[in-house]
């Protein structure tokens, strides 16, 4: 329904010409990666941290649902205004505030681009460890909100390990600040990792002091094939048991390597299942990292051990592997693509209870992903009625299968709708009415992307 006048007054006196109601416009904001819609009744383009304050208060006066948006790449549905309300695009606050080498930081604002930053800091040698592979196009914004990954995330850790500080408006419209620009502090309770991964259920965050490191020299990436998904997850148990830590350790299933190998020609081989690793450090001491690292890829079942000899080589096996996602559209428009985790150790474990769930649903199942800390992408490919039919089961059972290793629901794409009502298999009541508490004090009326993460009492 529309908007109430007094309402739509405040907000055009907040935001001018940085206000839409226009339903196809709306629209446009009303979906993310989820193939979920949903459609807001304005959408809003803050500029500054004043404007987000101002926004807030406004809602929280008129009881209107507020949306958080940063590029719309998420894939649970989180972005997805289901209350309708307001949608804030954060698509204007994109400016790199100040980067400070010396103390290995960058304070940004969320709409800023990951692939923007990146390249920011490549000329001063420097990175910002979350690389999701949607960074060409995905925020900071969005990173903090589902505590983006990547490949990266094994050896430099996620979006939560490289945040050290935060501006923000929480849902009462008070504006506040938590952490500090240093990589050790004891002071009070850890808001900042609190916000980390929230989905814009507790605050809006305006401002982010990132933790930056220093590009290593070198690197060095190696293929190595095996004869079946048993044996590469077996692999990666060992590689991961062993003191040098990959800076990459990517795991792909034969399907995987099947459409790698179409998109990626003949840098991507076919086999039962492949890893791709990377080795990254100083010369003195890169060569004998690749040989430990190597030496524990080595064992039963493998086909093949080759170092990419230049870097269009490089190039096109990461291309490939970037490619994977989207390229599962061609075998199903439904596909669904989870990202849980396990235990390393456990790894070989969850590849079997996949390999299992496909085979007793009669259902396509793909995995590939960061199984170098147990995070793997597993993919449903429903291609028709009866198999999204019995896609349904067959995700229940994968669930089941991963809490009971000892894993979690989601690594890095975050809850979301879409896995919203399996939370209570993945946090004990208790945690969870601790969670709504948190979710009252920061945000007292519910008006911050309502629906979202927690599923209800």
């Amino acid at each position: 329904m529309p908007l109430p006048a007094a309402a739509l007054a405040d907000l055009q006196r907040i935001f001018g010409d940085a206000l839409s109601t226009d339903a196809q416009r709306c629209a446009q904001y009303g979906a993310d990666d989820s193939r979920r819609h949903a459609q807001p009744d304005a959408v809003v383009f803050p500029t500054c941290h004043e404007q987000v304050l101002a926004l807030v208060r406004a809602c929280r006066t008129w009881r209107l649902p507020l949306v958080a948006r940063g590029a719309g790449s998420g894939t649970t549905g989180a972005a997805v205004p289901t209350a309708g309300g307001v949608v804030a695009s954060f698509e204007r606050m994109d400016r790199i505030l100040r980067i400070s080498v010396e103390d290995r930081v960058a304070v940004v604002e969320p709409g800023v681009l990951n692939g923007a930053l990146q390249a920011t800091l490549a000329p001063l040698r420097m990175l910002w460890a979350p690389d999701p592979t949607s960074a060409a196009f995905c925020s900071i914004g969005g990173n903090i909100a589902c505590n983006a990954g990547g490949p990266r995330a094994v050896k430099y850790g996620a979006t939560r390990d490289n945040v050290l500080a935060l501006r923000a408006v929480n849902g009462a419209g008070e504006e506040f600040r938590c952490g500090s620009a240093t990589t050790k502090g004891s002071t009070g309770y850890d808001l900042t990792h609190l916000l980390i991964g929230s989905e814009g259920t507790l605050a809006l965050v305006t401002e982010a002091t990132l933790k930056l490191t220093p590009l290593a020299s070198e690197r060095h990436t190696v293929r190595a094939t095996y004869v079946d998904v048993a044996a590469a997850a077996a692999a990666v148990a060992r590689i991961m048991a062993q003191p040098v830590t990959p800076c990459a350790l990517e795991f792909l299933d034969g399907e995987s390597l099947r459409l790698a190998h179409a998109h990626g020609g003949t840098a991507v081989p076919l086999a039962g299942a492949m890893l791709l690793l990377e080795v990254d450090g100083e010369p003195a001491t890169l060569d004998a990292a690749l040989q430990a690292v190597a030496q524990a890829a080595q064992g039963e079942g493998l086909l093949d051990l080759a170092l990419a000899a230049t870097a269009a080589q490089v190039e096109a096996l990461w291309a490939a592997r970037r490619a994977l996602s989207p390229a599962l559209r061609t075998i199903s428009q439904h596909k669904i693509n989870e990202d849980v985790v396990v235990p390393v150790s456990r790894v070989p474990a969850l590849v079997a209870a996949t390999r299992a769930i496909a085979q007793r649903h009669q259902l396509p199942i793909v995995c590939f992903g960061h199984a170098g800390n147990g995070n793997l992408h597993v993919n449903l490919l429903p291609r028709d009625a009866a198999e999204r039919e019995r896609a349904v089961p067959a995700l229940d059972e994968l669930f089941d299968a991963v809490i009971a290793l000892g894993g979690t629901l989601s690594g890095e794409h975050g809850i979301g709708l879409a896995k919203r009502d399996f939370m209570p298999r993945a946090i004990d009541a208790t945690a969870l009415a601790l969670m709504r508490a948190l979710k009252a004090q920061f945000d007292p009326d519910g008006i911050l992307n309502p629906g979202k993460l927690l599923p209800p009492p």
